[in-house]
This record gives C-alpha cells, sequence and structure tokens, in this order.
C-alpha cells in the first residue's frame, strides 16, 4: 500500500493558480489513496516570515482553503509540521550525514547566495527539513513541481547514505512530477503569483472578485474586431475552469468579433461563481470557526505522530540513542 505525502506552504490566502495547478490535483490523488499525508509547512516559513501573527492568520487561511477545496480530513491525514516535533529531531540527524557541498548546491541556497548577510541558516538547511518531512513518514511517492524535484533528490541521496551507513532505516521516495501542470495566468499575463500582486482570490467576496477580473490587462482592440483567444489571459483562464464546450462557444466569439473584452470578463466572473460556488460557500463558513480547523489540525497530528515516532525510533535505535 503505497503512501503519498504533499506538504502545504503556509503562504497565506490561495489563489486560482494555487488552486487549480496544486490542491485540486493533490487533493484528487490524495484522497483516492489509503495512505496520504498532508501537511502545513510552517517551519519553513520561518525562514523568511517572523511575525507570529501573519503566520497563525496564514495557517488558518490555506487549511481553510485546503478543506473548502475538497481535502477529506477522514481519508487523509492534514496536520501543522509543528506539531510534530518529531521533525525537527529529524531534521538534526539527517544533517549530521548531509554534505556541506550539497546543500551549498541546492537552489534554496544558491539562488540567495550573492548576499549572504541576508541569509539565515534555515534557508541553507531547508532541504533536509524538507528530507525528514519526507522521510518521517515512509513516503514512496511525492508530488513536486520541476523546481522542487532537485531537494527530492538530496532526499534520496541523504537516506541512501544513512541506509548504506547503518543498515536500512528508510524508504527512497519517488518524486511525481506533472509534466501538464498547467500555467495559470495572472491579470498581467505573467505566471499568477502573490508577489507579482497578480492573483485572483475566489474566495474573496463577490465584488472584490469582480473587479479583479475587471483589470485583467488586455489588447485594445475594438469590439467588433477578431481577436486571437491563443493570446488572451481572460480567455486562457476561462478555459481553465470552464467545460470545453463552452470554452469553444467563446473562442468561436473570438475569432468572429462583436466580443468585446469586457463581455469577457464578465463570462469569466460569471464562470469562476459558477465552478467554485460550493467551494467558496463553504469556506465563508468554515472561516467563521477557527476552533474547528484548529481541531482538524491536531486531530491530524495525532494521527501522524505514531508514524513519525516509529521512523524516528529507527535512525535512534541505530545510533546508540535511547528510543521512546
Amino acid at each position: 500500500m503505497a503512501t503519498i505525502l504533499t506538504g502545504v506552504q503556509s503562504s497565506g490566502r490561495v489563489h486560482l493558480g494555487n488552486i487549480l495547478g496544486a490542491i485540486l490535483p493533490a487533493i484528487e490523488l490524495g484522497n483516492t489513496q489509503e495512505n496520504s499525508y498532508f501537511f502545513i509547512a510552517d517551519l519553513h516559513s520561518l525562514t523568511s516570515l517572523k511575525n507570529s501573527k501573519q503566520l497563525q492568520e496564514n495557517i488558518l487561511q490555506v487549511a481553510t482553503a485546503w478543506i473548502a477545496c475538497g481535502l477529506s480530513v477522514e481519508k487523509s491525514v492534514f496536520f501543522r509540521q509543528s506539531d510534530v516535533v518529531e521533525h525537527t529531531e529529524m531534521q538534526w540527524y539527517l544533517q549530521c550525514f548531509a554534505p556541506y557541498a550539497m546543500l551549498a548546491n541546492a537552489h534554496s541556497f544558491k539562488d540567495k547566495s550573492e548576499n549572504l548577510a541576508s541569509v539565515n541558516a534555515g534557508v541553507f538547511t531547508y532541504p533536509v527539513l524538507m528530507a525528514a518531512d519526507i522521510l518521517l513518514y515512509d513516503a514512496n511517492f511525492v508530488p513536486v513541481g520541476k523546481d522542487q524535484k532537485q531537494h527530492l533528490e538530496i532526499t534520496r541521496d541523504i537516506a541512501g547514505t544513512i541506509n548504506h551507513t547503518l543498515g536500512d532505516i528508510f524508504v527512497l521516495p519517488e518524486p511525481i512530477i506533472a509534466e501538464n501542470v498547467m500555467t495559470i495566468p495572472g491579470i498581467d499575463g505573467r505566471k499568477m503569483s502573490k508577489s507579482y500582486d497578480n492573483y485572483i482570490d475566489i474566495f474573496s467576496e463577490e465584488k472584490l472578485l469582480r473587479k479583479k477580473i475587471m483589470s485583467i490587462v488586455t489588447d485594445s482592440l475594438p469590439v467588433e474586431a477578431p481577436k486571437n483567444p491563443d493570446t488572451c489571459t481572460i480567455f486562457s483562464l476561462f478555459r481553465s475552469i470552464a467545460d470545453s464546450a463552452e470554452a469553444e462557444l467563446l473562442r468561436q466569439q473570438y475569432l468572429s468579433g462583436g466580443m468585446g473584452y469586457g463581455k469577457a470578463k464578465e463570462l469569466l466572473f460569471e464562470a469562476i461563481l459558477t465552478r467554485f460556488a460550493t467551494e467558496r460557500t463553504k469556506f465563508q463558513e468554515l472561516i467563521k470557526h477557527p476552533k474547528y480547523i484548529e481541531e482538524q489540525l491536531l486531530g491530524g497530528a495525532s494521527k501522524a505522530q505514531p508514524k513519525a515516532r516509529e521512523v524516528l525510533n529507527r535512525i535512534r535505535a541505530k545510533l546508540g540513542i535511547r528510543t521512546r
């Protein structure tokens, strides 16, 4: 029986790009497995975020969004990373087998290494904590983006070294990399991202959601002119959430002329409201009950901890450290 593990960033409100590109595919995969772990990586966020109030709000927003989007807290183990203390203890053991040169070559550090004065040790050891996250649960498969593939390779390298040195302790995880993951454009045409402030928050109030969609950047072609749907951000977003028949109808309207961008934006707005009606309703209800969300996370941690402790005890025993 395969085990799937997914780390969830604790970066605040999720946007349409997160939902289509990562959340819904991960939930679909996880809900079909008997052994699936989803954790909110709040410890990882401390490399850049030092505001406790903001961190707590981020965790609430992210956890609520995942549950609202259909994550089953009954079928899956959904928890907050920092509630399972075995993660940080495991990180220390793994660090003692991780070569300096390997971590210095990791993208998460290398991309920032030109200004070392602003780089904290957490950034340098980030891949080791990620390895601990994965190895603690005997994960067979880890869905990752192409940008995270190197970190999984580091996980396998560290685990392989320990297995060779101390005997078989860890399962070597395999990546699941979706080659056809959608790149969702933001309102300015670039990849949707909070760092660009070009994202669409599907859980925002209707008035704010409509205002955001109406701000999508387009060319200046008049209403009567034919338009190219393949270069239009509005159409790209519409196609990603509407069914194929609706998308084809809109495509023909673009090509025929007489379709203004204002009308296309209205259609996109309505499509988002229709496609995510259930998720929006559930989110607005759940966000009013942070105690319920907290209970789900703590309940998930209580389910995750026995497995984490079992795996941690394997390496403690091999290192001569008393098991618990």
